[in-house]
């Protein structure tokens, strides 16, 4: 479809200042079907078919009408790059209305915990006058989202709307549209039944808004799109021509009857490394998926030389130069020394375990082309848009920790690779291979995975955990709600189409008595409201089971210490300090919220026990009982943390990388803040001074000592450890030094003693 065909000139004139000249068929199909007058629609399609573009098209016919919309996405990492997408619209001439009266233009401004900026950028002449405003918002859920109320388009994670509804957002009150995308994530054990809420609550509360689902694979579309009360619209077109093959003895068998023979001359030994390379020699980009870290970094190594053969001398230079920007941000572990290596051949590899800034490069360098062939975990296959010409699946077996074994992934899970498969811009088709493990048969891989259906989106509300925290959030938002008014709610949601209605009473029912038992509700009359502890419970976005082990463990160090004042142990009494330390930073390292929980392994043993005798030796023991059975490695990670252990150290030390670490530290500092919170709650005064050290502690990694020196903006755990070192133990001490005196230190210079000296003036 041309865009002159399009009856929305103004919409028209917008998509041609982006770079359209024509619509997908899904795209003209969802506006021939309702997209730009409201209509609910279910849209499945391809990866890379367009189903960005109806999203936006559909967000600025709300705008125009001077509504918000909310984009819904269930990973962080998705959120952010679709807050991208957005960002494209920040050059664009355009007005709010039909007849082009006002030209304005995009504003887009971003709203992360660790960075607020604004994007807009100026034209010669003039500032650039507000059009809309888009806001990314991710964590800090006991926020009521004030900040998020001057936008018009808000791109948020699943769990982050969920907070903002269990906070009663005002941000709320007028959204014309909500965006679902990755729908088919509601059939996923972990975070599916947040998303489910989530569009049950939006269908119940929220009738006038426009719904508007996308998904690249639901089999059982239909089912969803009537739960959902939305107008089914399916297109298998994608702009890249898939095809899907399986490896076997050299051959590659494809599902278009053709079959590609893998040059294996130079021996590479890996199956996986020569079907990726086979792929690089004429020209493509190649994803390996391993299945785990290790064996992502181990392909990546095997790789170098085949990859490195096939580069020109421009090729060359540019993975060198990428290689020298990850070397300036190199966290100095072993396995960042390896990666920057392997980026100077134009190889590289992606995994969790890497931080933050390491993968944004990863991730630019394989989208400039500089990266030939990257090898990556599964969880990149749900996340960021990298498409390559080739995939290639190393293995279809992934661990699983409910059950303890490696399985086979699902159909589902599969698709969700294959969607990486050819690049839009520069290939017109893609290919995605399975490797067969040792022993498995080929045909049978290729009958299940190539010719199988995906597997229907199941609901995954029916456990325990996610109904007593969904049930505890709805009572709490909701004061005074009847117990028929709760079985309605959750009878409408896609749970309750797999369930009897009797079966969906009966969890209810023993949800809500746990949580009166435990006190967070109470009820009169089949009337429930929720205490102080479940507002608390239900704001602070936590398992109520939490809440109860946080309770207890507060109430038990209260019967410790009935001789003597918890305020008693203070800097001054350095061992029951530390004693005190430890058992919160076990509390909250061994609740079910905490992520990651790393166990201990063989190797950790020594460790383990040298940590348990240091303290038994002490003049005190331990609050509590330490055994290899309630000890994580990312208890032990946190103790070294907060005492400046460095990233090459507890990468040494315990296997932490940088991304697990930095994950560990996002997750003691909402759970200590929690701890925290229920402290005041419950009147123990006593504790909250070491709680909000142990934060400070934990957020900059540095011990008990450099607490002053780090609360002065600019100064991180290694600058106020060189001041500490130089003799700068005080604020006062610093305050009365001539600026240049502080400039002479290490790792401080004159710009950062400008900063200081001002902060203290």
């Amino acid at each position: 479809m041309t865009l002159s065909s399009l009856k929305d000139r103004n919409l028209q004139k917008i998509l041609l200042e982006i770079g359209y000249d024509s619509l997908y068929p899904i795209q003209e199909q969802a506006i021939s079907n309702g997209l730009l007058i409201g209509e609910n629609l279910l849209i499945t399609s391809p990866t890379a078919s367009g189903k960005t573009l109806i999203a936006i098209m559909a967000a600025l016919k709300k705008i125009e009408k001077k509504e918000k919309v909310i984009y819904m996405t269930p990973l962080r990492s998705l959120a952010t790059e679709k807050y991208r997408d957005f960002l494209e619209l920040n050059s664009i001439n355009f007005s709010n209305n039909n007849n082009n009266n006002n030209k304005n233009l995009a504003t887009v401004t971003k709203n992360i915990d660790f960075e607020k900026k604004s994007l807009a950028k100026k034209k010669k002449g003039g500032d650039r006058k507000k059009s809309f405003i888009v806001k990314l918002a991710m964590g800090n859920y006991d926020s009521p989202g004030n900040d998020l109320l001057n936008a018009d388009i808000v791109i948020l994670t699943n769990e982050k709307l969920d907070a903002l509804i269990r906070n009663d957002s005002e941000l709320l009150s007028n959204v014309g549209l909500f965006v679902i995308d990755e729908i088919h994530l509601m059939g996923d054990k972990d975070r599916g039944p947040t998303l489910e809420m989530m569009i049950t609550k939006i269908k119940r509360f929220y009738q006038e808004a426009q719904i508007l689902a996308l998904s690249a694979t639901v089999s059982n579309s239909k089912d969803i799109a009537e739960w959902l009360n939305c107008k089914l619209i399916e297109n298998n077109w994608r702009p890249t021509e898939l095809f899907e093959g399986v490896y076997d003895d050299g051959i590659v068998r494809m599902n278009n009857n053709t079959k590609i023979k893998i040059n294996t001359y130079y021996n590479f030994q890996s199956t996986p490394v020569s079907v990726a390379i086979d792929s690089l020699e004429s020209g493509g980009q190649a994803i390996i998926f391993a299945e785990t870290r290790k064996r992502a970094a181990s392909l990546a190594a095997k790789s170098i030389q085949g990859v490195f053969r096939l580069l020109d001398k421009d090729q060359k230079e540019k993975a060198k130069k990428s290689s020298l920007q990850l070397s300036k941000i190199s966290d100095d572990t072993d396995i960042t020394k390896n990666l920057i290596e392997m980026v100077s051949k134009g190889v590289g590899f992606h995994h969790a375990g890497l931080s933050q800034p390491i993968r944004e490069i990863i991730e630019d360098s394989f989208r400039q082309g500089v990266i030939k062939l990257l090898v990556a975990t599964p969880t990149l296959a749900a996340g960021v848009n990298l498409p390559a010409r080739r995939v290639v699946l190393s293995s279809i077996l992934r661990y699983d920790y409910d059950i303890g074994a490696n399985i086979p992934i699902s159909i589902l899970d599969y698709k969700q690779f294959c969607g990486r498969a050819g690049r839009p811009k520069y290939d017109t088709f893609g290919e995605a291979i399975i490797i067969p493990e040792s022993g498995m048969n080929s045909e049978e891989l290729y009958d299940h995975y190539i010719l199988g259906t995906p597997e229907p989106v199941n609901s995954k509300l029916f456990n325990e955990k996610a109904l007593r925290f969904h049930i505890l959030s709805t009572i709490s938002t909701i004061p005074g709600i009847k117990k028929s008014e709760l079985y309605d709610l959750f009878l409408n949601t896609l749970f309750a189409q797999n369930y009897r209605k009797s079966t969906i009473v009966f969890k209810i029912d023993v949800a809500l008595e746990s949580l009166e038992k435990w006190d967070l509700i109470k009820s009169k009359n089949e009337r429930y409201i929720a205490t102080d502890f479940g507002k608390k419970t239900s704001i602070l976005y936590i398992d109520p089971l939490t809440a109860i082990e946080f309770k207890n463990e507060l109430d038990t160090l209260n019967e410790i210490n009935t001789k003597e004042s918890l305020k008693a142990i203070t800097r001054d009494t350095q061992n029951e300090y530390n004693n005190l330390i430890i058992k919160f930073l076990h509390i909250i390292s061994e609740c079910s919220d905490f992520y990651p929980k790393l166990t201990l392994r063989k190797k950790d043993m020594d460790y383990f026990y040298n940590f348990v005798n240091k303290y038994m030796d002490e003049e005190e023991d331990l609050l509590f009982d330490l055994t290899e059975y309630n000890c994580s490695r990312s208890f032990l990670a946190l103790y070294e943390w907060i005492n400046e252990s460095s990233e090459r150290n507890l990468s040494d030390r315990l296997g932490i990388e940088p991304g697990d670490m930095h994950r560990i530290v996002e997750s003691a500092d909402w759970l200590l803040y929690t701890l925290n919170e229920f402290a005041k709650l419950f009147n123990r005064d006593d504790l909250l001074e070491t709680l909000t050290d142990l934060r400070i502690r934990t957020k900059h990694g540095v011990k008990q000592e450099l607490l002053p020196l780090i609360k002065l903006e600019g100064v991180g755990r290694i600058r106020a450890r060189a001041l500490y070192n130089a003799g700068f133990v005080d604020i006062k001490l610093l305050k009365s030094t001539p600026e240049s005196t502080i400039s002479g230190i290490s790792k401080i210079g004159p710009s950062i003693a400008k900063k200081i000296k001002k902060q203290l003036t």
